[in-house]
């Protein structure tokens, strides 16, 4: 019974698994003037854990990290491929533009943070995916260090994510609240309703009840995981990869959207219960898996590098605070929309409940802002993730 609690086989890994999952989710239902952290509790229990001293089979912890990651954005490319090429339409294009420009800012940002502090590029880049809640992006450049064979590397880049995306959520919805003086936004006379049909299947489950066809459900990971492994030479010291995170993502949003668009799956499938249980196991398991194997390193993280914090709050805030500016002031876009465009840019469920929050009731705009840039500012946060850590070799 006592190797139950301290060996490093598959009972202990299951059990402190299942332990970091439960109590994070309870925790996750804390809130504190509307704001809540969620799932990524799970995170930081796993971490307290770690560093108390739970120690587990690290290849085992990989292995059960990555699939989760694996099921989570398989999930969520079901769930939005079906509407996804409609949200270029009308806005969407712009707003693409927009999140396409508010990447490229991050990046910058976080080179200039590196180069001005005399930090480590590589390390730097734990501290931008956490600063823009990204977790995909996370696997991805912990997939490039472990490729280029840098040590340690993955459990610092885990501890500069954990540490820097507390307060990324708070920044981003800050971020929410500043826009309003500084664009003289009157929230009361703001239209809620600019007659937009749009479909809001990534936000919520459906209530009908589907079965999971776990046949398409499995061609895709497969599929998505050849699609990952494909090498994008880019003149440096390996090649870029969509990776184990985005391979299965963009198979998954062709997959559902060709599916539905032919017949082959219907929208009751691609947004199900079953579907959604799978993103939110696949989330947890992935988080768990971070968190239980980066408690050591992120102690040392916090006591040696705290300046991270605020590093983080900057590459979190800076670029939608310019881009929003821009997209209010010049393209005239709407105030609920532009949160929801905030969240989505930064793939931060939080910010998006925050705005659901503040708009009028039954107002679908921030879900149209959310769910119109969420892909392809998922695709870019992967790929510049693993182009940091190259740029830092």
């Amino acid at each position: 019974m006592y190797n139950l609690f301290t060996g490093s086989g598959v009972g202990p890994t299951v059990f402190y698994l299942a332990v970091s999952i439960f109590l994070g989710l309870l925790l996750g239902r804390i809130k504190v003037a509307k704001i809540s952290l969620g799932i990524t509790w799970v995170l930081f229990v796993g971490i307290i854990l770690s560093a108390l001293g739970v120690t587990l089979n690290n290849n085992m912890l990989h292995i059960i990290r990555e699939f989760g990651l694996i099921l989570f954005v398989t999930a969520v490319g079901l769930q939005v491929g079906p509407g996804f090429f409609k949200s270029f339409k009308k806005g969407g294009l712009a707003m693409n533009l927009m999140a396409l420009v508010n990447v490229g800012l991050g990046v910058v940002v976080t080179v200039i943070i590196a180069k001005l502090a005399n930090e480590s590029l590589a390390d730097m880049t734990g501290v931008y995916t956490g600063a823009i809640t990204n977790t995909p992006g996370l696997s991805a450049a912990q997939q490039a260090v472990t490729d280029l064979g840098i040590t340690g590397a993955a459990d610092r880049l885990a501890a500069g994510y954990a540490v820097t995306y507390p307060l990324a959520v708070v920044g981003m919805i800050t971020t929410c609240i500043i826009l309003r003086p500084l664009c003289k936004i009157d929230v009361k006379n703001e239209p809620s309703d600019l007659g937009i049909e749009i479909e809001t299947k990534s936000a919520t489950p459906t209530s009908q009840r589907h079965k999971v066809n776990l046949i398409p459900l499995f061609i895709i990971i497969a599929v998505g995981i050849v699609i990952g492994s494909i090498p994008i030479p880019v003149g440096m010291d390996a090649p870029l990869k969509l990776g184990l995170a985005g391979g299965p993502l963009v198979a998954a949003i062709i997959g559902s959207w060709m599916g539905v668009k032919k017949g082959w799956l219907t929208t009751d499938f691609t947004d199900s219960h079953g579907v959604w249980m799978l993103r939110e196991v696949g989330i947890a398991l992935f988080l768990a898996g971070v968190g239980l194997g980066a408690g050591g390193v992120f102690v040392t993280t916090v006591t040696e590098h705290y300046i991270w914090v605020l590093y983080g709050v900057i590459i979190t805030m800076v670029p939608p605070i310019i881009v929003a500016t821009f997209g209010r002031l010049v393209l005239k876009i709407n105030y609920y929309t532009l949160m929801g465009f905030i969240g989505g840019s930064h793939t931060d469920p939080p910010t998006l409940a925050f705005a659901n929050n503040i708009a009028p009731e039954g107002c679908k705009l921030p879900n149209m802002g959310y769910a119109t840039v969420y892909p392809l500012t998922m695709f870019l946060r992967i790929f510049t993730a693993q182009l940091l850590v190259l740029l830092a070799m």
